[in-house]
């Protein structure tokens, strides 16, 4: 039995005549790591399409508690954050544009400025660096709180109250989200594109206001505008559902909440990133 079991895994065997052996450990790690990503999405994906049912059902429901609840979501994912995306604005616009610019100067290429521009800032760094930062920073936060509530036992209270802990917990910090990262994106290229061109100024690059201006007007389209949408909603979506998802569709413990906001941070980063190619893709086709 020992000897078919290790034959199993054996490959046939090369031109030299040679078998390449694959160790048991390394296929059940890659087995176990299979169905925990398809775990995952089942999992995800089903909270998401309850979250949605929620929404859609119950709108008209305690709304005077409600919409208090996403008020409170959107300042917290929004408004509250936004000194620190004018920093990472102004930092983003050094690192990125105001070397870009005087490079391109340097060249002979700056009429390549306004393309750059949307490419790198507009389309990509803009939206998914929005979307890490909301998650580190409040994502990881919603994790604990629901994680904490659940294994206190304060959701199995609101059911017993009749309260549907979806409505009144996780629609609130959906609304929220998508609200705030697409509000901070916007923030964050406006700053950056601003801050660009005045370190671009201090470095003396040829350039005037009217003509970098111009230059990104003409390189940005409306399907800029349609997908910087629906990126930016569909990045506060996914960052909600995972963390609302992984700290309450578990029988979690105090000590399982460190965990669970690991697997939602590392769950969140991966599945932003598949999303952000899909829009390259869709970029590309268009």
């Amino acid at each position: 039995m020992q000897e078919a079991d290790t034959t199993a895994f054996e490959l046939p065997e090369t031109s030299n005549g040679r078998q390449v052996r694959l160790p048991h450990s390394f296929v059940n790690h890659l087995g176990r790591w299979f169905f925990q990503i398809l775990f995952a999405i089942q999992g995800v994906g089903a909270f998401a399409l309850i979250t949605l049912g929620v929404t859609l059902t119950k709108t008209r429901t305690a709304q005077h508690v409600v919409w208090p609840l996403v008020a409170r979501e959107i300042a917290r994912a929004g408004v509250r954050l936004l000194p620190m995306f004018l920093f990472v604005a102004a930092m983003l616009g050094l690192l990125v544009i105001g070397q870009t610019v005087s490079a391109l100067a340097r060249v002979g290429a700056i009429h390549y400025l306004g393309s750059v521009m949307v490419i790198a800032v507009v389309r990509e760094l803009g939206p998914l660096l929005t979307a890490l930062l909301v998650l580190a920073r409040v994502g990881s936060a919603t994790v604990v709180e629901l994680g904490t509530a659940r294994a206190m036992g304060e959701v199995e209270s609101l059911e017993a109250l009749g309260i549907d802990p979806v409505h009144y917990l996780v629609v609130p910090r959906v609304a929220g989200m998508v609200v705030g990262v697409f509000s901070l994106t916007v923030y964050l290229i406006l700053g950056a594109l601003i801050s660009g061109y005045l370190w671009a100024f201090l470095q003396d690059v040829p350039i005037l206001p009217g003509d970098y201006f111009s230059q990104l007007a003409g390189a940005l389209g409306y399907m800029d505008f349609v997908l910087l949408a629906l990126k930016t909603g569909a990045f506060g979506f996914i960052i909600a559902i995972t963390t609302c998802y992984q700290g309450l569709a578990q029988p979690l413990r105090l000590e399982e909440v460190p965990r669970a906001t690991v697997r939602a941070v590392t769950q969140s980063i991966i599945a932003c990133v598949v999303v952000d190619a899909l829009f390259i893709i869709i970029y590309l086709a268009a």
